[in-house]
């Protein structure tokens, strides 16, 4: 210590009062104060791209081409006046915020909406669906595309009754696919809210809603298995044409859908 000047010894001992405070443990009161307040916040842009998805079980099925990105379009449902999308044309999935958060009950809460106000646009397309085993291989369906608005997302994990909340908002403003084994096509093909008047369209009616429960149930036979339940859903849903053989035999409209009181059992066998 002799060559330790006063002034420089003197300023150890002032600061070791400060560190020693700084480095105390922390009661359970103050963590919970500091911990698990503001969640995580993801901002999505991406586009995913699969050259094949194959399912087998002993034959397979097998799906071409996948794509899912943005639309590309700022005059999804046109009759509406104006870009609810917020954003100029992208081929790439984009404006989407995703919030997570645990709530102080333990469940999990992931919420999906758009960074600007209004909708995300996503188009999805794939190649041929085909059928194949040793007889061969059958084309099921072909040059699918679907553009579509989606308004929010909230899929939540409920610790009190093990089960997975999904809500979504979703409207197709255009669907198109064929299928070649039945010499069918479906153009034009439109999904909206059950309250959307075309006359009359307004943004916040646009939206069919989903809210399904999934979760651990049992079958018929008292297996649990994958059970997935959906109180009801609504919505208004046109054909522009329906062909035969390669010529459009009319079209095609369901106003007020309503698939009520479904419950599903999935399992192996």
């Amino acid at each position: 210590m002799k060559g330790l000047k006063p002034t420089m010894l003197a300023l150890c001992v002032a600061g070791a009062a400060p560190a020693a405070m700084a480095f105390q443990p922390l009661d359970e009161i103050s963590m919970g104060n500091i911990t698990g307040q503001a969640g995580v916040t993801i901002e999505l842009e991406t586009r995913l791209n699969i050259d094949r998805f194959i399912y087998t079980d002993e034959g397979s099925l097998v799906i071409n081409d996948i794509s899912v990105g943005g639309a590309n379009r700022i005059d999804l449902f046109p009759e509406l006046g104006f870009n609810l999308t917020g954003a100029g044309p992208s081929d790439k999935l984009d404006n989407v915020r995703i919030n997570i958060d645990i709530a102080n009950d333990g469940d999990a809460i992931i919420n999906i909406l758009p960074m600007t106000f209004g909708a995300v646009d996503m188009r999805i397309t794939t190649g041929a669906w085909d059928l194949t085993g040793t007889d061969g291989s059958t084309t099921i369906m072909d040059n699918f595309q679907m553009d579509m608005l989606i308004g929010s997302g909230t899929i939540r994990v409920d610790t009190a009754t093990d089960t997975l909340r999904l809500l979504t908002d979703f409207a197709i403003d255009d669907m198109d696919f064929d299928i070649p084994f039945l010499a069918m096509g479906i153009r034009d093909l439109r999904l909206t809210g059950a309250d959307y008047d075309l006359q009359a369209p307004q943004p916040l009616r646009l939206f069919a809603n989903v809210d399904l429960d999934i979760f651990k149930g049992a079958n018929a036979a008292g297996t649990e298995v994958l059970a997935i339940e959906m109180d009801s859903f609504r919505a208004d849903l046109s054909i522009g044409g329906v062909l035969i053989g390669g010529t459009s035999i009319g079209s095609v409209m369901l106003d007020d859908l309503a698939i009520t009181n479904t419950s599903m059992r999935i399992y192996g066998h």
